[in-house]
């Protein structure tokens, strides 16, 4: 992994971000937790280092610290808040808990001139940072020299030009640090001398070789659901092996309008896919049915997926292989240095427990990229928009939509009240600007009056959200105007529903799906 960043993480809720940023700059980077770092900096080779931020107090007993060998390889490293108090600590500074602490926007004022800053940032200017901080470095280790101060942190920043080591007390890795992003491209690109030509384009032909290495003539299965990680999983493996790959659609009677039919449609007709398309819609719904509790409802899904996908992959003779749409915020967090759990697929066909019951190796060609890398990568395969930039879909699919007692007639009623909601939301040209969106049906019924006549219906509850990974949203502020409409269109056109509200929640405190 020559030509690429390691970033070592301490904890910070928003080290992924740091990774995201380093390849907007067109360099590949990797995260790894503190306590696995100095194994992997072996086989990584890596040409520059970034040390995240972190919850731990430097001053504590047996808190986290950077391998000693991150401070003798020779390559640049950069320490960001946490990082830079540890690599203070380490190198014979001083880090102390004072009464000040930093919380939110900060101004800073630069001290001197440094490489890292060049074109960013000059002698005597003031700017604004993010700072989150309550420790702070008070004396630094010989070789540095102040570049950065603010009101809290008499070494906001601080340089050891000669051996490129660089830290900073703020997060330059949010967009709260509005050069933030400035800074780090300096660091990869003229501190550690990489070229930024990590592209898209590279990474599809070395996934392509990497799949045709692991794979040999062994045959393929993947689980298809139709999302945006599957769909694009399918598409690449299909490219790179051909006919060795299977795909198995297994239909719960949970989509949207119309999502099984262009599932078949799309990747049996349009890409040539073989496709294994069982309907197991009845025994789904039948087991589900009158099944409220959430949890209740995903055991049984996933327990009836297996069991379908079981069989049907059993028709494929001699099938080696199972390809999965892991994506790299899983991976992370399978390895984090707090215990995290096991690989999460997050995809609605659920295939945890699969690999081992049917002894298949997995294939897992996207673990190593971010949503929006994905999406980028499906549209270097070639793939159409209705497929890369649609809406995130949950693995329960419509079952965890519809709170309470689940019912074919309910289920029935949300899609009628879903299909208006997406298509009020494209043709007035928001569906690019949000995250997820979707309707809810509430398991309450309210008065109403239609004519001369009462009515007694459901409620329906409308959810639209913005975000960059899911990981936290904000409501997106339709204009009433945009609600009325589509509260008009749902009341009119879909019998059992007599009113309808918008969801105003962020998340946190809550959640995007309903259950």
């Amino acid at each position: 992994m020559k030509n690429s960043i390691l970033i070592i993480d301490f904890g910070s809720q928003v080290t992924q971000l740091i990774a995201r940023r380093v390849r907007e700059a067109g360099v590949y980077s990797e995260i790894i937790p503190f306590n696995s770092a100095a194994e992997k900096l072996k086989d990584f080779d890596p040409s520059g280092i970034i040390l995240s931020g972190g919850p731990a107090s430097v001053i504590g007993d047996e808190t986290p610290r950077a391998p000693d060998e991150v401070f003798t390889m020779g390559v640049p490293v950069l320490g960001i808040c946490y990082g830079q108090q540890t690599m203070c600590a380490q190198l014979g500074g001083k880090v102390e808990a004072p009464d000040h602490r930093e919380f939110g926007r900060a101004p800073i004022d630069i001290a001197d001139d440094c490489d890292l800053f060049e074109g960013v940032w000059e002698k005597g200017s003031r700017d604004e940072v993010w700072m989150s901080h309550g420790d702070r470095v008070v004396d630094i280790p010989d070789g540095f020299s102040v570049v950065i101060t603010s009101d809290g942190a008499p070494f906001a920043g601080i340089a050891d030009e000669s051996r490129h080591f660089y830290g900073v007390q703020f997060h330059p890795e949010v967009v709260h640090t509005p050069r933030g992003a400035a800074l780090l491209s300096n660091f990869v690109h003229k501190i550690c001398g990489l070229a930024g030509d990590w592209t898209m384009a590279a990474f599809k032909d070395q996934a392509i070789a990497a799949i045709r290495k692991q794979v040999g003539d062994g045959k393929v299965i993947c689980g298809l659901s139709g999302g945006v990680d599957s769909s694009v999983v399918a598409v690449l493996i299909h490219e790179a092996i051909g006919d060795q790959l299977t795909c198995v659609y297994v239909d719960n009677g949970l989509m949207r309008t119309g999502e099984s039919e262009q599932v078949v449609r799309v990747f049996r007709d349009k890409y040539n896919i073989p496709l294994i398309h069982a309907d197991a819609s009845e025994q789904f719904l039948g087991e589900l049915e009158g099944v409220d509790d959430p949890e209740t409802k995903r055991k049984i899904i996933g327990r009836i997926f297996i069991e379908v996908f079981d069989a049907e992959a059993g028709k494929v003779g001699g099938a080696e292989f199972l390809a999965q749409g892991t994506l790299y915020p899983d991976v992370i967090e399978s390895v984090s240095f707090a215990g995290g759990p096991s690989v999460t697929i997050k995809s609605h066909h659920n295939v945890g427990g699969l690999p081992d019951r049917m002894n298949l190796k997995l294939v897992e060609p996207l673990r190593e990229l971010f949503k929006d890398e994905v999406r980028d990568l499906g549209r270097e395969l070639g793939m159409a928009s209705e497929l890369v930039d649609r809406h995130p879909f949950p693995g329960p699919g419509l079952a965890i939509r519809v709170p309470g007692a689940i019912s074919r007639e309910r289920l029935e009623i949300l899609r009628k009240a879903d299909v208006i909601y997406l298509d009020e939301i494209r043709k007035a040209g928001l569906y690019d600007e949000i995250w997820q969106a979707f309707a809810v049906l509430l398991p309450v019924r309210t008065v109403g009056v239609m004519g001369d006549n009462r009515t007694y219906d459901y409620v329906c509850a409308l959810r639209a959200v913005t975000s960059t990974d899911g990981m936290t949203a904000d409501y997106y502020p339709f204009s009433h105007e945009f609600l009325g409409r589509v509260s008009t269109r749902i009341i009119n056109e879909v019998i059992g529903i007599n009113r309808v509200v918008y969801d105003t929640t962020s998340k946190p405190p809550g959640t995007i799906e309903w259950e």
